[in-house]
């Protein structure tokens, strides 16, 4: 495939080294508006755009996708609130989107491990939960996708938290309804997401960490593979067969 690779930090550098590997070529980088100009002929010899910019930037990349008929991967997270609408118009259009909020393929069967303790704890009153994730100092939304993820499949499933609230570390909210999620912002941690569920009697924590871009990066790939020559809206779920 030639890839169009919307965003050009360290993410989609790492990207375009796995999609290299991989035998895939990349066609185009689009780094801010005046690429989307200047590079319009390239981006349209490429078979696949993989978005990962910023949220500002992030629905309008995949809109324009769509409008060049462009099948999207997208990585960035902090643009959800828009995302019913956009998946609509998606499939309005018969179009080819694919979303998630962490590409890792660890990281989505702890998102499928999450879902199940939740559904144990909903009957286990007697364990708080709380979230928390830990990411470099350049991470531009907090909480991450990827903790607003987890956090929304546990208040699917326990009956007890009604929200999920953004708190300052050590600082946990007293709230029983309420689901804490913690956020640092310290050196150039890829991310580290832990779910803990405590109790008086122990505490059982889920905990993610990332080694490095490189997973985040493979996946990414592996979904814009999965992608080419279908119309709709995909997940990770879909690509790695995970019932919801």
């Amino acid at each position: 495939m030639k890839i169009a690779l919307l965003g050009y930090g360290k993410m989609g550098k790492a990207i375009e080294a796995t999609a290299v590997e991989r035998g895939h070529t990349i066609g185009v980088t689009i780094d801010d508006e005046d690429d989307w100009m200047d590079k319009l002929e390239e981006l349209r010899d490429c078979d696949i755009a993989v978005e990962f910019s910023t949220p500002g930037t992030a629905v309008d990349n995949i809109m324009k996708c769509f409008n060049l008929d462009m099948p999207v991967v997208v990585g960035t997270t902090g643009w959800y609130d828009q995302l019913e609408s956009v998946v609509h118009d998606c499939q309005q259009r018969q179009q080819a989107l694919f979303v998630a909020s962490n590409f890792s393929i660890g990281m989505n069967i702890m998102f499928e491990l999450n879902r199940r303790l939740a559904d144990l704890m909903d009957h286990r009153p007697e364990y708080d939960v709380s979230i928390s994730e830990t990411h470099h100092i350049h991470k531009l939304d907090a909480p991450s996708g990827t903790a607003v993820t987890l956090a929304n499949d546990i208040l699917d499933r326990i009956d007890r938290k009604e929200e999920w609230q953004l708190v300052k570390p050590a600082h946990p909210d007293e709230n029983d309804e309420i689901l804490p999620i913690t956020s640092i912002r310290e050196g150039e941690v890829p991310g580290i997401h832990e779910v803990v569920y405590d109790s008086p009697v122990d505490t059982l924590t889920l905990r993610h960490s990332a080694k490095s871009r490189k997973g985040l990066a493979l996946g990414a790939v592996l979904a814009a593979e999965f992608l080419e020559g279908k119309r709709g809206y995909y997940t990770m779920q879909d690509m790695l067969n995970v019932e919801n």
